[in-house]
């Protein structure tokens, strides 16, 4: 019966017939009777036919044990199968989730590192904006830009954020606002600065509020923005937000200098002149100890009067002139780097050219170590050099 059949009850009805008697039937019939008689015969009652027969089969299976061999008596077992197979679950391991190339993306842009006078000397053999990592201070990028026009829709609307007196410091402005800002102070989109120069938190914080007031950016302010990126400026999860470590504020600094001819003011003179500048301000971005020591000599080496007549003179340029930070970065790039009379004179500050020298060697002596001291003494050996001819 196959599992769970339930039995059906039978249709067919008991027979009701005698059962038919063989001749084979009524022959054992009379060989029984005949032992039996022979049994009365020696004495036997007729119920020790079948113990006899019992007794003698069990006596024949005894004998048959005592002359057997034991191999034959109790065969050898055969031995238990074992599989050589590992169970399923080892024999056919789980297919290994499929893992996805972690391989990083190649970087959106190609920097090359250069030595400040690589950068002066490029010239890119089309209109296109070069970005170099100064090979002495590798957080120091500088952009080199093919004309003004390119250098203002990607970096005016930072200025104007960062450090242009008159201008909002909550928000970003518009391309409305700006166009009008621009043009009330008598300049264009194209001269409304040589060069520039912004610290990383300066940079992340103009991308933050452009997000959160859905200012939409230039196509060249985006391109800013992922190469700020690939610099790990911003951190990596809030895009826009400075990433805070170490040095905060000291992450990175971003420099701009324009090709020579892209205006009638900017020659190969007037090129180097721009790059001295915005190199300085690159090392008080990145250089915690340089922009400790520009703050004492800003508070401390120069007099309040001095101090003053500076403050005055950046705020005719442009400059929030109530930005302290700004005020003490402008002053060491100017008065120690700045060297042509087409962009600063001592007189332009009411000092006097000895005591602009007098600063000048001060400085140079104090100075933390490094390559920017290393350039400041290599020119002024130069002019030495030259005067004694």
């Amino acid at each position: 019966m196959p599992p769970n059949a339930v039995p059906q009850p039978s249709t067919k009805w008991p027979s009701t017939k005698r059962p038919s008697t063989t001749r084979a039937s009524i022959k054992r019939a009379s060989i029984k009777r005949a032992a039996t008689k022979r049994l009365a015969i020696l004495g036997f009652p007729p119920i020790w036919l079948p113990v006899g027969l019992t007794i003698a089969a069990a006596g024949f299976w005894v004998f048959s044990r005592m002359f057997t061999p034991a191999a034959l008596v109790h065969p050898a077992a055969d031995p238990p199968v074992v599989s050589s197979a590992a169970p399923a679950a080892e024999l056919i391991p789980p297919a290994p989730t499929p893992v996805p190339d972690l391989a990083p993306a190649p970087p959106e842009f190609s920097i090359r590192t250069a030595t400040e006078q690589d950068i002066l000397d490029h010239q890119p053999a089309a209109p296109v904006t070069t970005i170099f990592r100064l090979d002495v201070n590798p957080r120091i990028l500088v952009l080199d830009f093919s004309s003004l026009r390119e250098q203002g829709l990607m970096l005016n609307r930072i200025a104007a954020f960062v450090e242009k007196a008159g201008m909002p410091r909550d928000r970003i402005m518009s391309d409305a606002e700006l166009d009008a800002a621009i043009r009330g102070n008598g300049e264009s989109a194209d001269t409304f600065y040589y060069g520039h120069d912004y610290g990383a938190a300066s940079l992340a914080r103009v991308f933050s509020l452009a997000d959160r007031d859905e200012i939409r950016l230039t196509p060249q302010e985006e391109w800013l923005r992922r190469l700020s990126r690939q610099e790990g400026w911003f951190a990596p999860d809030r895009p826009g937000e400075f990433q805070a470590g170490g040095q905060a504020g000291f992450q990175g600094g971003l420099l701009s200098i324009p090709q020579a001819g892209s205006s009638k003011n900017i020659d190969k003179a007037a090129r180097e002149v721009i790059l001295r500048h915005e190199l300085s301000h690159g090392e008080y971005f990145t250089n915690p100890d340089y922009a400790a020591f520009t703050h004492s000599f800003w508070t401390q080496v120069l007099t309040s009067q001095e101090r003053e007549r500076i403050r005055g003179h950046l705020r005719s340029l442009g400059y929030d002139s109530n930005i302290e930070e700004i005020m003490e970065n402008e002053s060491q790039a100017y008065l120690m780097f700045t060297d042509s009379p087409e962009f600063f004179t001592p007189a332009m500050i009411g000092m006097t050219k000895a005591r602009l020298a007098t600063l000048r060697a001060g400085f140079r002596r104090a100075m933390p170590l490094g390559w920017l001291r290393d350039g400041l003494e290599r020119r002024s050996n130069d002019q030495k050099a030259t005067t004694r001819r």
